[in-house]
């Protein structure tokens, strides 16, 4: 934990002075020593905010375009992509800052709200990958019932579901960490403001409020991961008695792109949450937090397209149609 010797020899003078009057206010260190690469950082970054949003977009925009795409995988996929929007937006824009201007100043109260747009976006990509592994399921051992099982109205149930799980999951632990006393130290060695730095600002006790996390992370990450896994177990079974090998890769190239993401977000998850933080460094916690919160946005809907052959022909008749109605309108207005 920091305190306020550290930050009278690290910090800019307005933040040393908010740290001994006004706690209200936190300082976001971000990446450190990082001078010589700044412009370089920021470049990548603010590629990768880009690519991110257009490509989540896009994919969005295919689903609502394309009568091809109109199953629930791909309306599973349009909420995943909502998620990495809202996750991505609630964390770059800031990070940018940072990068820029080696460190951001944040109301404690913008602290709170980020961290509950972050855990809401994460929490409930966590349980629509578990919808999206349990459509999978559906569609590859009871091929026979999947129309009549996953219909419109279960998948848009299903995705309320996830979304008010996920919202309310974080809503509640964030409620728990406001009502924590804040006294200082103000200084987060991170790029935003995530649980543990949080709580590490705070002078009372935390255990109940790590006691709820604890709890909380059983219906938001361990069930879902002990449904993934079983989901995919009986997968494989089924793909494994499939005669042929056309037929067996056919059926498992349906999941693949699913279950690469759910390797890349829990794996990531897993390595930040559940193992143990001793002998991790904090630059290995920021670097494990970039891949889920910047990176795996930006996978996945490369994952998605570039692995997905439904996705590449939609994107192609999307383009060939905006070709023809442009060269349409161009020779209008000759005439």
């Amino acid at each position: 934990m920091f305190n306020n010797a550290y930050c009278s020899s690290t910090c800019p003078t307005h933040v040393q002075i908010m740290t001994k009057n006004n706690v209200s206010m936190i300082f976001l260190l971000g990446f450190q020593n990082m001078e010589h690469f700044n412009i370089l950082f920021f470049t990548i970054l603010l590629g990768i905010y880009c690519v991110t949003l257009a490509g989540n977009f896009l994919i969005i925009t295919l689903v609502l375009y394309s009568k091809n795409l109109q199953s629930p995988m791909y309306y599973f996929l349009t909420q995943l992509s909502t998620c990495d929007i809202m996750l991505t937006t609630d964390i770059v824009p800031n990070m940018l800052h940072i990068v820029l201007h080696d460190g951001a100043t944040l109301s404690l109260s913008g602290g709170f709200m980020q961290f509950y747009l972050f855990g809401s976006s994460e929490s409930s990509e966590c349980l629509l990958l578990t919808a999206m592994s349990y459509d999978r399921y559906l569609a590859i051992c009871h091929p026979l019932h999947y129309t009549y099982s996953m219909n419109h109205v279960f998948c848009l149930k299903l995705a309320i579901i996830c979304w008010l799980l996920g919202i309310s999951a974080t809503l509640f632990l964030t409620l728990g960490i406001i009502k924590e006393h804040f006294c200082g130290p103000n200084v987060i060695d991170h790029f935003f403001c995530d649980f543990i730095p949080l709580l590490e600002l705070s002078c009372s006790d935390t255990s109940i409020v790590q006691m709820i996390s604890t709890f909380l992370c059983i219906p938001v990450i361990v069930c879902p991961i002990f449904l993934i896994i079983v989901s995919y177990t009986y997968i494989v079974l089924v793909i494994s008695k499939i005669s042929s090998s056309t037929g067996r890769w056919r059926s498992f190239s349906t999941c693949s792109s699913h279950l690469t993401v759910v390797f890349i977000f829990y794996g990531t998850l897993i390595a930040m949450y559940v193992l143990p933080n001793k002998g991790k460094s904090l630059t290995i916690n920021k670097i494990l937090s970039l891949m889920y919160t910047v990176l795996a946005p930006f996978f996945n809907p490369l994952i998605y397209s570039l692995r997905n052959k439904d996705i590449k022909d939609a994107l192609l008749k999307f383009m060939y149609k905006n070709n023809d109605f442009c060269l349409i309108k161009s020779q209008i207005k000759i005439k």
